[in-house]
């Protein structure tokens, strides 16, 4: 197994991989017991999955495996990648773990845990995992037990509502939701016209083959769905992805855009709370610095994946941190991804769905684009090397340039930006670029993208 090779198990968002070729069913087993002996004999933690067809197969290897090393193991079903995490600290657990690739294709499945206090387990704590898996000292005790418990929905949205204020919300706006046949399917929707929306459900099935639309939700995915919201005269979109813990929206007009929608969200929850930080990583584009300048506040970039910004949204004891493909983590809620409760926030204080086209007219437009180029994990690591140290060859006239290796390399210049980082969840190099100038902008993709290609050819 690849993992075996370079002793990690864990991307930037918990352990990933196509089931039975990187995640088989004793490999899942192994990581089990390896996560049961880091915990306290007679623990208890909770499990759940989102819909993906391999779930049952997963959640039992990672079942058999905590109950071998003398785990208590309650399951939570299918639910959201939010609800298990919230749920996790509510409840009592010591550990939560979800079974999800998240925004990933059918063919993954995952591996993603939580503290007791609803944060992602830290860098130390995956190390630790790492270091029990690959020497195998698994503890052997006395067998747990394993529970199915019931009400999980109605709990989540007893929080959500003590958090809430129901008067603040303009009930009269017709809204789709979207789940994508994911986690969220038969729970967001329910959770909203528990809260007095006017809801149109699609693609509101569990389906772990997704066949409404892709698990990931981006402009060329919901194309769909905002002919259906056109179809059904409603006022906005909110679209889910595989677990819930990403989410993007639409209007009549088509997709809001990532970097508009975070920076529209963030807008109004640093009003509400007064915090002036936000907790965000090096993809996220210069709109949201633009959008916060009036309400002084300070946007501040740290590495890639929920758990690291959430970390770091901790540190600074921001506003919230998000990240630009829909990631909202709320310290009101918890240090952990919630699209549900962040959803909610905006239709708390959206009077018309105008609003946010409106506010962003008044910003210079910014041209944000995105690519990727296959790479196999096993080189990752000499490709990006090596992209650190051709960084020269994208200011070839002496043009000021700025180079950040916080998270892969991000070069900065006086008028554009661009971001070349390994992936984590994906055997691919991302390719992330920003300018005033279209054209500019894709110039800077086009390079980035042949530089890679061919470092990776190169290698192989």
């Amino acid at each position: 197994m690849q993992e075996m090779k370079i002793r990690k198990l864990f991307g930037t968002s918990g352990i990933r991989g196509i089931v039975n070729q990187d995640l088989s069913p004793d490999f899942c087993r192994m990581v089990a017991l390896a996560i049961g002996t880091t915990l306290p004999p007679d623990s208890a933690v909770c499990i759940a999955t989102d819909t993906r067809v391999s779930r049952d197969i997963i959640k039992e290897a990672v079942n058999s495996g905590l109950l071998s090393c003398g785990i208590n193991v309650v399951d939570l079903g299918i639910l959201p990648t939010p609800a298990l995490a919230l749920l996790t600290r509510e409840l009592g657990f010591v550990a939560g773990i979800m079974v999800t690739a998240s925004h990933n294709p059918p063919e993954f499945n995952g591996i993603k845990l939580f503290t007791e206090s609803s944060l992602g387990y830290s860098r130390d704590q995956e190390a630790e995992i790492e270091k029990i898996f690959f020497e195998k000292q698994f503890r052997q005790g006395e067998r747990g037990t394993l529970e199915q418990a019931q009400d999980a929905k109605q709990k989540y949205l007893s929080f959500v509502k003590g958090k809430l204020s129901l008067p603040g919300f303009n009930h009269p706006l017709k809204v789709v939701v979207d789940p994508g046949n994911g986690a969220a399917s038969k729970f967001a929707s329910d959770i909203f016209i528990q809260m007095g929306f006017d809801i149109i459900p699609v693609n509101d099935e569990p389906n772990g083959l997704f066949p409404g639309r892709s698990p990931e939700p981006k402009a060329d995915t919901i194309q769909g769905t905002v002919e259906f919201l056109r179809r059904h005269d409603a006022d906005l979109a909110i679209c889910f992805d595989g677990d819930a813990d990403r989410v993007v929206f639409c209007d009549k007009e088509g997709f809001l855009g990532f970097n508009e929608s975070i920076a529209f969200i963030s807008r109004l929850i640093v009003k509400k709370t007064g915090k002036r930080k936000i907790a965000t990583t090096v993809e996220t584009g210069t709109l949201l610095d633009l959008a916060m300048k009036d309400l002084g506040a300070e946007v501040v970039r740290g590495k890639v994946g929920d758990v690291a910004v959430a970390y770091l949204a901790r540190e600074l004891d921001a506003a919230l941190g998000v990240e630009e493909v829909g990631v909202y983590v709320i310290p009101e809620a918890g240090y952990y991804p919630d699209s549900i409760f962040a959803s909610l926030i905006l239709l708390s204080q959206l009077t018309d769905p105008g609003e946010i086209r409106e506010f962003f007219q008044g910003i210079p437009r910014l041209f944000f684009e995105k690519a990727k180029v296959f790479c196999p994990n096993e080189l990752k690591e000499v490709v990006m090397a090596q992209v650190i140290e051709k960084a020269y060859l994208f200011a070839p006239d002496k043009t000021p340039i700025r180079i950040g290796t916080l998270d892969g390399v991000r070069l900065e210049f006086p008028d554009s930006w661009i971001l070349i980082r390994a992936s984590g969840t994906e055997p691919v190099i991302r390719v992330i670029s920003e300018s005033a100038s279209q054209t500019k902008t894709n110039k800077l993709i086009s390079k980035a993208n042949e530089l890679v290609q061919s470092l990776v050819e190169a290698n192989n």
